[in-house]
């Protein structure tokens, strides 16, 4: 009955979407279409405004740059192009004839960001591009993992000597590695299912920051190209089809960190369809600031070809590689500090650490089948190595050896989308269609938890075996402009999978599999007030899958948890140069995440609802002068329970923030603030995890073909807490373990300066 009903809706969303491009159909009359890109980089644009001047008529690129006016009379047209930080360009005597459609390439030209130009609009097909597009413009990223930090309300942490991937908090949740944020880099997957250290592990170390071209940032899973993973958000990066300029950078700072990074162009840039090519790379060391040095090194390397051909169809392919290895020196409890024991920056058992290494090819093909419909396919592959060791609880399971684990795996990842992109008319109404096809497949060998010693000698396997998994998805998108000021984007998504896990522990290699599907709908309603005032209502269900091994050989619930989400908000600007965003939002999720850490696996647990409000400002205070300043405030309970009924590590009060002064040449000077408020660590909010303020600060000179800079990171020299976990341990002189408080020391005072060369 179940597989009928999916089977229906499937049917359902076909016949519309069909009836969509059936009755879009505009006889004897002509149209406009074009795409729009940069300039520069040859990347397409979406999110550009496209008006047709004096016709009252405005249209949006969607996401590969492509807009079209539909049913217009024959005559002479004048089109005006605009988008954030780029040149407008008016096109004049633009002619339409009956039974044509006139195509368009635009090249628009970047120009320092003008706050004006920004125009909030209930037809914009992503309202809140806004927010994030200004904050790539402005705002200086020297991590790759800095890019999250772009999501409003987004904190990260490091605990396991900067080669592991961060700790995520995001409304009211600590994502951990990122249980409930879905991660993409140029349509790849990031986050990792059934991943040896946790679910939806997503490390972002193989990203070069200098190389990405824009970020979308969701915030709840109201997109329906989004999947497993996306119940507080997603975000996705995309790197740059073309480098503006060959260059290469060197770092140097604080605690013995060095930084060399090049981006070189290979083929000679040249007009619309030329082909492009470049390669970038990255290498990094590091003692850090820890009284055992980390000794810690990353190499990343990203070639990447673009060809346009004819403009009709274009194809992209990637190849990247990524190694990085470490030592860390792990959480550390409060009272070993206290008794003088260790300082802030020691350990307790300084033999944890690791090695990862991932290896991508990805090709991208996008071909025209006329100016109002574009295909998009990709495959991609990765190959994923994974090896930490960490202590947990040190002596608490084990007085003798200590409690050391080994967390390691060896994974292969295969991958395809596809999607057809429309825009027409319905009834006569403006309507941008999606419908898309995803698969993954992923394939986990010898996943394994181990007891260990010293990083050198295995105790114990307890968990070891080859977890197999399986997803299939399809998804429909409309977006339908019921009047000028009011758009309805309506979408439906149904994800399929299979589990599998051989478990190498029992004597004769136990073969465990099961399937699952999910059901997840997308409602939104945008509402332009006045000009620059506009109102939003969402409603959508989300999902996170659970890990393979819980699944099979564990009564867990769900396999595929869901969540659904509510947000109710206003995108609006006062004055010529100041935006805003303010939204409540509510999110019931049907089952939490608690990781384990004297196992160091993921547990799940009951269900939970959080409310919050998020508050954001963007202002221009003067021509290449910006502040920006973001406010969140989270409400976050379990429903299990009436009494330990709080989420451990889940932010209540956030707020981040600074000034920006970024003239194309020149001085450029930022300062930057972080907000982190006091929040419980344990369910019964017994113990706190310590809030903090931070300050950062950038300074350099831009010249015409070079940049020289110095970037100083806690300035006030605060001694914070990045990491923080409620966790019983026991040391080794200790009769009994003690639950307290463990962390890892945030970074103290640092300065690296930096030298660029463009050629």
């Amino acid at each position: 009955m179940k597989k009928t009903i999916y089977h229906t809706h499937f049917l359902l969303l076909f016949f519309v979407f069909t009836s969509f491009s059936l009755l879009g159909n505009n006889l004897h009359k002509g149209s406009i279409s074009g795409i729009v890109r940069d300039a520069t980089t040859q990347l397409e644009l979406g999110g550009a405004t496209v008006e047709l001047v004096d016709k009252d008529k405005v249209a949006y690129t969607n996401e590969l740059g492509v807009f079209s006016f539909v049913g217009l009379p024959a005559g002479q047209y004048t089109i005006q192009v605009s988008y954030l930080a780029y040149a407008t360009v008016r096109l004049e005597n633009v002619t339409v004839t009956d039974d044509s459609t006139q195509p368009l390439r635009i090249n628009l030209e970047p120009e320092n960001v003008n706050l004006p130009d920004v125009v909030i609009s209930a037809k914009a097909i992503d309202p809140f591009a806004v927010i994030s597009q200004l904050d790539i413009k402005t705002r200086p990223v020297n991590s790759g993992q800095e890019l999250l930090r772009m999501m409003p309300g987004l904190f990260i942490a490091q605990h396991a000597g900067g080669g592991k991937a961060e700790q995520i908090f995001l409304r009211g949740f600590d994502i951990d590695h990122g249980t409930d944020l879905a991660i993409q880099v140029d349509g790849m997957p990031v986050n990792m299912v059934s991943h040896a250290h946790g679910q939806g592990y997503a490390d972002l170390h193989f990203v070069i920051p200098e190389i990405i071209q824009s970020i979308d940032l969701r915030k709840g899973p109201y997109s329906a190209r989004d999947g497993n993973f996306a119940t507080a958000g997603a975000v996705e990066l995309t790197t740059t089809n073309r480098l503006a300029r060959s260059f290469a950078k060197a770092e140097a700072g604080s605690f013995d960190t060095y930084r060399l990074v090049s981006g070189l162009n290979l083929l000679p840039q040249g007009g619309d369809n030329q082909a492009s090519a470049y390669i970038a790379s990255e290498g990094i060391f590091t003692d850090g600031y820890f009284e055992s040095p980390q000794n810690f090194y990353r190499v990343n390397t990203l070639a990447k070809y673009h060809n346009p051909f004819d403009g009709r169809q274009k194809l992209t392919a990637t190849f990247s590689a990524f190694s990085s290895r470490w030592d860390a020196s792990g959480q550390i409890p409060q009272r070993a500090v206290d008794q003088g024991l260790i300082t802030r920056f020691g350990a307790i058992d300084d033999t944890e650490g690791g090695q990862t290494s991932r290896i991508n090819a990805n090709i991208q093909h996008q071909y025209f089948l006329n100016p109002s419909t574009q295909i998009e396919s990709q495959i991609f592959y990765s190959k994923y190595d994974f090896e930490l060791y960490s202590n947990f609880t040190f002596f608490a399971r084990d007085p003798i050896n200590g409690d050391q684990i080994r967390q390691k795996e060896d994974r292969h990842l295969f991958g395809y989308r596809s999607r057809v992109l429309k825009q027409t008319q319905f009834l006569g109404l403006p309507l941008n269609a999606e419908l898309g096809w995803q698969m993954r497949f992923d394939r986990s060998n010898d996943n394994e938890l181990s007891y260990t010693r010293n990083r050198t000698t295995t105790l114990e396997n307890v968990q070891l075996g080859d977890v197999t998994e399986l997803n299939a998805a399809a998804y429909g998108e409309a977006n339908l402009q019921l009047l000028p000021e009011l758009r309805l984007q309506a979408g439906l998504r149904y994800d399929r999978f299979r589990f599998q896990y051989l478990d190498q522990t029992k004597p004769a290699y136990e073969q465990l599999s099961t399937s699952d599907g999910i059901l997840s709908p997308k409602l939104s309603l945008f509402y332009q007030v006045t000009n620059g005032w506009q109102l939003y209502a969402r409603a959508a269900r989300g999902f996170h899958s659970n890990d393979a091994r819980l699944i099979l050989e564990q009564e867990v619930g769900s396999s595929l948890p869901a969540g659904v989400s509510y947000d109710l908000g206003a995108l609006f600007r006062t004055g010529r140069r100041l935006v805003w965003q303010i939204n409540a939002w509510q999110l019931d999720l049907e089952q939490e995440f608690v990781y384990v850490g004297d196992e160091g696996v993921v547990e799940p647990s009951g269900e939970t609802i959080r409310r919050g409000l998020e508050g954001m400002a963007r202002w221009q205070i003067g021509q290449a002068f910006f502040a920006d300043a973001n406010l969140t405030y989270t409400h976050a309970r379990s429903k299990t329970t009436d009494e330990a009924d709080r989420i451990p590590l889940a932010p209540v009060w956030t707020s981040t923030g600074g000034l920006s002064y970024s003239p194309a040449e020149g001085w450029k000077a930022s300062i930057r603030y972080r907000f982190l408020g006091d929040r419980p660590a344990d369910e019964a909010n017994s113990l706190t995890a310590s809030g903090y303020f931070l300050l950062d600060a950038n300074l350099g000179y831009e010249g015409r073909n070079y940049f020289i800079g110095l970037s100083a990171e806690n300035i006030l020299d605060e001694a914070w807490n990045e990491a923080q976990f409620a966790t019983e341990t026991r040391l080794f002189n200790e009769v009994e373990a003690t639950e307290e408080i463990h962390f890892t020391p945030g970074t103290p005072f640092s300065l690296r300066g930096k030298a660029v060369l463009y050629f």
